[in-house]
């Protein structure tokens, strides 16, 4: 049921009531239907996320976010449990600093995270330690035929999925030894936003990887480069071809970067573009997340088409 303001054709959807609940012992109310990584936040809770994206629905893939609840036999994930009345969390006891813990190794032992300034942190307050995993092991053939390359790759944490960066068009690059599977992407390219469909999960178990159809390279393939899943990568395997070509010369550095705000030129939609700035010049373009044209995301024009400010 909707209800209409007086002299306004725009629906209005009804109050949601509010539901009481208690987070390490501090009583939180959030509305009926939020989850309780709400209320956490709520209650002044900074809780670790990876897969968590507040414009996408959750996949409960990463793991790191759950919290312990009274009466509940399991974990549970903070992102997607609805709060229920009279609900008690606990979000830092020794059995969910344990689960993060082991999720931060497991998840460090097979991928480089280096990237990843927040999984750096946690790594630090958990006191994960990826290495007492082994060393990572070395690409097979299975390996390398599952990505598709048929070069060996460097023995490394890139090993361990058989494939080195895809560089392979000139607006962004694929570089899945970052890659957690968190299907971020996936959701941004597919239903959720985009509706181009041009990525999916392909393979099974440890063989499981981000995929274009049949491997195609990008340019074969249906992307249209929206960019929009650059925008949800949370580790890095994702990123502009600016900021890959920029870190192989030793001269990325966000801390010397400057971030403004402006619209977009290129039509009368209205989106915002956040513009990267460092040395004079546009290293990447992102969108506020919380604008409520873009909801973080833009169009090829958007979020690539700015070298001709710079007169490339």
């Amino acid at each position: 049921m909707t209800d209409r303001r007086e002299g306004s054709d725009q629906a209005v959807a009804p109050p949601r009531r509010l539901v009481a609940l208690e987070i390490d012992g501090q009583a939180v109310k959030v509305p009926e239907g939020g989850t309780v990584l709400d209320a956490c936040r709520a209650a002044g809770r900074d809780q670790p996320t990876l897969c968590y994206g507040p414009t996408l629905e959750p996949r409960n893939a990463c793991r790191i976010c759950v919290v312990e609840v009274e009466s509940s036999r399991v974990l549970v994930p903070a992102c997607s449990r609805q709060v229920e009345a009279d609900m008690v969390v606990q979000t830092d006891t020794a059995r969910v600093r344990r689960a993060r813990k082991l999720v931060i190794e497991l998840l460090g032992s097979s991928t480089e995270l280096d990237r990843s300034s927040h999984i750096l942190e946690w790594s630090e307050i958990y006191g994960a330690d990826p290495d007492r995993f082994g060393p990572p092991a070395p690409p097979d053939a299975r390996d390398q035929a599952r990505a598709g390359e048929h070069e060996p790759s460097p023995v490394g944490a890139a090993a361990t999925v058989g494939q080195p960066p895809k560089v392979d068009n000139e607006l962004y690059v694929r570089d899945y030894a970052r890659c957690i599977l968190c299907y971020k992407c996936v959701d941004a390219c597919g239903e959720q936003w985009q509706n181009t469909f041009a990525i999916a999960v392909a393979g099974r178990g440890f063989g499981a990887r981000i995929s274009t159809e049949w491997a195609a390279a990008l340019p074969e393939s249906a992307c249209v480069y929206c960019g929009n899943c650059i925008a949800v990568c949370p580790t890095g395997a994702l990123v502009p071809r600016t900021e890959h070509d920029m870190r192989a010369e030793g001269t990325w550095d966000e801390s010397a970067q400057s971030v403004t705000t402006t619209v977009c030129p290129y039509c009368g939609v209205g989106c915002n573009l956040e513009l990267h700035v460092q040395a004079d010049r546009i290293v990447a373009v992102t969108s506020p997340e919380d604008h409520d044209v873009t909801h973080g995301n833009l169009c090829v024009k958007g979020r690539f088409g700015f070298t001709h400010v710079e007169g490339r």
